[in-house]
């Protein structure tokens, strides 16, 4: 029986998020402005007072959902997980819960990344959908034929919800060809760019090369890595993989079949929202699910 902690991406943040634990942990205090000092800026306003819109900026929301997680997971007492694993950007949460990463470590390459993607996004105007009610290899297939355009499966999140990435007008031609497939719904996401697919090319070379100066220790515990959905403790492969993430899906789906299949019977999601524990209970019905946010 192991309990493996999971942690939220881009998405899980909502407005004034983090305000309650920054007011009543001294700790957490600390840590926010520790964070305001390494950004330079007040992200703590943003969290504490900002709109939804404030929030969905990409340099605030990955920094934002990073620190909620991180914070709680320092702060909460007796943490102590058999493995971890983060949902794309929650990938560095779950780095810094296995001591893999410090801190502020942990959140320099957090930003880097989200101002690398938010350039990226810049460069090439791209976008994601959501496609549901349709199988995995069904979507593959159909996505193989386009071409003309960049689309590619970005986030695989649970059997039947496939999340899809690439240029504008192959996300279009995507859906309505999914949509006539038999696809219950394939639905353009509001979000800044495609995420996970080879249009992050330039930033996945922006962060490369921070990841790689970045000291990476020994970790207390395996990280199952969104690349392959595989666990690993080296931390040169644990780099190598974290590069490749930008570009390459998110298993999602996979990772959580693979943490059951080695044992995994408990799943606590750390960080705002539970968008996860919902899709852990879709993936692996038995399981047991909680969350700290």
């Amino acid at each position: 029986m192991k309990h493996a902690y999971i942690f939220p991406g881009q998405g899980a943040q909502f407005a004034g998020m983090g305000k309650s634990l920054y007011e009543q942990s001294s700790l957490a205090k600390e840590y926010f402005e520790q964070a305001n000092e390494i950004l330079g800026f007040r992200i703590t306003d943003i969290m504490f007072g900002g709109t939804d819109e404030d929030l969905k900026q990409t340099r605030v929301t990955q920094p934002a959902v990073f620190l909620h997680s991180v914070i709680l997971f320092n702060t909460t007492p007796d943490l102590i997980p058999d493995v971890v694993a983060g949902h794309s950007l929650g990938e560095l949460s779950a780095l810094v819960a296995n001591k893999v990463l410090s801190f502020e470590d942990g959140l320099k390459l957090v930003y880097k990344r989200a101002m690398a993607m938010q350039k990226a996004c810049e460069i090439n105007p791209s976008t994601m959908a959501a496609v549901l009610g349709m199988e995995d290899a069904k979507i593959e297939e159909i996505l193989r034929e386009i071409t003309d355009e960049v689309v590619v499966p970005a986030n695989y999140n649970s059997p039947g919800q496939l999340v899809i990435s690439g240029s504008i007008a192959g996300i279009q031609k995507a859906c309505d060809m999914l949509k006539a497939a038999g696809a219950k719904r394939a639905l353009v996401l509001p979000v800044g760019g495609a995420f996970h697919s080879p249009l992050m090319e330039p930033a996945k070379e922006e962060l490369a090369a921070a990841i790689e100066s970045t000291h990476f220790n020994n970790p207390t515990c395996p990280i199952y890595q969104n690349v392959d959905a595989s666990p690993y403790i080296d931390p040169h492969i644990i780099k190598q993989n974290l590069i490749n993430q930008l570009t390459s899906p998110v298993r999602w789906t996979q990772t959580i079949e693979k943490m059951v299949e080695h044992g995994v019977t408990q799943f606590t999601e750390v960080g705002p929202g539970s968008v996860l524990q919902g899709l852990v209970k879709k993936i692996a019905k038995d399981v047991s699910t909680d969350g700290i946010n």
